[in-house]
């Protein structure tokens, strides 16, 4: 540790990001990257930015990419806030709204990064236990609190949270914001952003990474009433004018207009998930109801910690967690394409079965 540190730097507890190995021919199936391409349409746009263009600072608003965003969703392009990743709109969000008097609440097993966004901005939360089937119910939220966050689907249970439950929610917290992190909402949830215009309290948020195979260019996004994202607008202007570069603008608008190639490639990894649950659910595991692109399962006689050395053994990489207890027998697995799901099921039936 340095001593040039201060003090908060010494007390933080970083995000841990899952594994990116840089040994070849591996099965990846821990992180939650898309099996299939980003759009042809997406790769043409990012081919097309003229390379003189690149020593210009990119549009600060990511005016086109907001464009196509707003056409999607049907809202305006003032309700869209764009940043580089859905993690650095989450910081955002975090600095900008939820520093309250009343603690945040978030679920106990969900995305790790909020309790780190807690400890860097200083902002005091309380976890609320996820029920016994390990979904959110979000009726045991007190009303008495200075924001609530969830994600639909749950990471990393995979579990949806139905829209009513979402209004239900914003109905009985009317004096505070709630936030729906929709990472994976493309792969069978419904989009709380259907919503928005009625609740001046919600803000979604999500990621080009899952649905649209963009994770390397680090796109997130916003969607509420204008005064929230005028908010995350003076937040970000005094943090990074131009969070966006040109390649990640035109891919990102490209990405939202090719909806065909949107629509078939989810409707893929959907096709997917439900053979893996399937063939999983025959070799013993418990599979979590999921509407994600992966599966959180744990197995009726191995641990999940044995059951990713199996695995990893054969050159197959899956996700475990060992915090909390609660979930330490499970695993998460990212469902691949076809032969990357049989890989997997081979190395289980060699190791395990």
């Amino acid at each position: 540790m340095s001593r040039y540190w201060s003090d908060l730097v010494h007390q933080l507890e970083p995000y841990v990001p899952g594994e990116q190995p840089k040994v070849e021919r591996l099965v990846k199936l821990n992180t939650n990257e898309n099996p299939y391409g980003p759009s042809p349409q997406a790769l043409a746009a990012i081919n097309a930015v003229a390379p003189d263009r690149l020593r210009l600072y990119p549009d600060p608003d990511a005016t086109a990419l907001r464009q196509s965003i707003a056409r999607f969703y049907n809202v305006e392009a003032g309700q869209v806030f764009v940043g580089n990743g859905s993690d650095e709109v989450l910081a955002h969000i975090f600095y900008g709204f939820f520093k309250q008097q009343r603690p945040l609440l978030f679920p106990d097993i969900t995305y790790s990064f909020y309790k780190v966004y807690c400890g860097l901005y200083g902002i005091d939360y309380q976890t609320v236990p996820l029920a016994e089937d390990f979904s959110i119910s979000l009726a045991d939220y007190p009303s008495a609190n200075g924001g609530i966050i969830f994600p639909n689907p749950n990471a990393p249970t995979g579990m949806p949270v139905p829209l009513a439950d979402i209004e239900a929610c914003l109905q009985a917290n009317n004096e505070s914001l709630v936030v729906v992190h929709e990472a994976y909402i493309d792969f069978g949830g419904d989009s709380a952003v259907a919503l928005v215009d009625r609740y001046p309290n919600l803000l979604v948020t999500q990621t080009l990474s899952k649905s649209r195979s963009l994770a390397g260019l680090r796109i997130g996004l916003a969607i509420g009433q204008r005064p929230l994202i005028e908010g995350l607008e003076r937040v970000k202007n005094c943090f990074n004018s131009y969070p966006l570069d040109h390649y990640a603008i035109a891919a990102g608008a490209a990405a939202f207009d090719d909806i065909d190639y949107f629509r078939d490639t989810c409707a893929r990894v959907i096709a997917s998930r439900e053979a893996l649950r399937e063939a999983l659910q025959e070799r013993g595991f418990e599979v979590l109801p999921s509407a994600a692109n992966f599966v959180f399962a744990r197995h009726a006689k191995l641990g999940g910690a044995e059951l990713a050395a199996a695995l990893r053994k054969h050159g197959v990489i899956i996700r475990h967690f060992a915090r909390p207890e609660r979930i330490a027998d499970f695993v998460r697995i990212t469902v691949g394409t076809g032969e990357q799901n049989q890989a997997l099921l081979d190395a289980f039936d060699s190791e395990c079965g």
